[in-house]
């Protein structure tokens, strides 16, 4: 064999080791990485004036099509065909906002804990991921007391979840809910709605942490009250103002982003008030819209801020875009 064809058989022994290397580390490489379970941490933060805002996702949930009212439901199925969306089971967040008002922690509603299914109850834990901790909770603002909006306030052996905090909720809510003979009244299927609100309140209000407001009022300093109620009897949306900027929280004025926008006139099977409910969302949605408002929902689509366009009778929601945090200037 001449020196040429040794070079050959070389070149072609080394390429087929070469090869035979990078095939054995795909394999090793594709055993060592199966698909991730985990998705992203739940939380999102966004600037309004001089306070930071965090949204956490508490997880998601579902709610039925056939729940919506005061439309034919083939006008429900092509809103939501215009969303690529098709019932009868909806996904629906729930999300609760924190906002950091000069080192001090607000908290707008806790989540729903464990108490709607196993995929809920993320609260706490995405609260951590976002670099805080529960006991660093100042003050916790309630939009209504139904049970995804509370039942994070206690642990499953009734134990404050916020220790540091004082709870806040309008008296509209307070006298329902947490009122014996309402609850004693109450249907049957409504009864654990009330039992979530008093096993919620109970170890706040035998601390002294329980505090209620009437009307509306500047809660914390930038933080004012606004009345929407209907969906329950003192169902409260939260305004925040720093340095001329606004976002104002809506709570439960939405229950689905592809049918309430563009049908505003829609109601929900568990709005208290129906009639009341929607009259609100419609001051709301024309008032916000008008002014090109920030907005923020605890059943929109996480992270569940953004704004609402007017397109003649209807609105449109248009969430955020994903966006750094502004630089603190030298």
């Amino acid at each position: 064999m001449n020196i040429m064809d040794r070079s050959r058989l070389t070149r072609r022994v080394n390429s087929f080791f070469v090869g035979a290397i990078f095939a054995l580390l795909s394999a090793v490489s594709l055993a060592e990485a199966p698909p991730a379970r985990l998705q992203a941490p739940g939380f999102y933060r966004i600037a309004v004036g001089d306070f930071q805002v965090t949204a956490l996702y508490d997880g998601p949930t579902t709610i039925d099509a056939k729940l919506f009212k005061n439309a034919p439901v083939k006008e429900i199925e092509k809103q939501l065909a215009r969303f690529f969306l098709e019932g009868p089971a909806l996904q629906s967040a729930v999300n609760a906002f924190l906002i950091n008002v000069g080192g001090k922690l607000v908290l707008v509603d806790a989540g729903a804990a464990k108490l709607f299914g196993p995929d809920l109850g993320n609260i706490v834990d995405n609260l951590k991921a976002a670099g805080y901790t529960p006991e660093q909770v100042d003050v916790v603002l309630l939009t209504h007391l139904h049970g995804d909006h509370v039942n994070g306030l206690a642990t499953p052996d009734g134990q404050r979840v916020f220790v540091n905090a004082d709870i806040w909720s309008s008296e509209g809510e307070n006298d329902f809910w947490l009122d014996r003979e309402t609850a004693a009244r109450a249907p049957d299927g409504a009864k654990p709605f009330f039992s979530m609100a008093k096993n919620a309140a109970t170890p706040y209000i035998e601390s002294g942490q329980w505090k209620v407001f009437a009307g509306e009022q500047e809660i914390q300093p930038g933080i004012r009250a606004m009345n929407t109620f209907g969906h329950t009897p003192g169902h409260t949306s939260y305004m925040l103002e720093s340095r001329g900027e606004k976002l104002l929280i809506l709570g439960d004025l939405v229950h689905n982003h592809a049918i309430q926008f563009s049908l505003p006139e829609v109601s929900v099977d568990f709005d208290n008030d129906p009639k009341q409910a929607i009259a609100s969302r419609k001051r709301v949605f024309a008032a916000v819209a008008k002014e090109k408002l920030l907005v923020a929902g605890m059943h929109l689509p996480f992270p569940g801020i953004g704004h609402i366009r007017q397109d003649g009778k209807s609105y449109t929601w248009v969430p955020v875009v994903f966006s750094p945090l502004p630089r603190e200037s030298k």
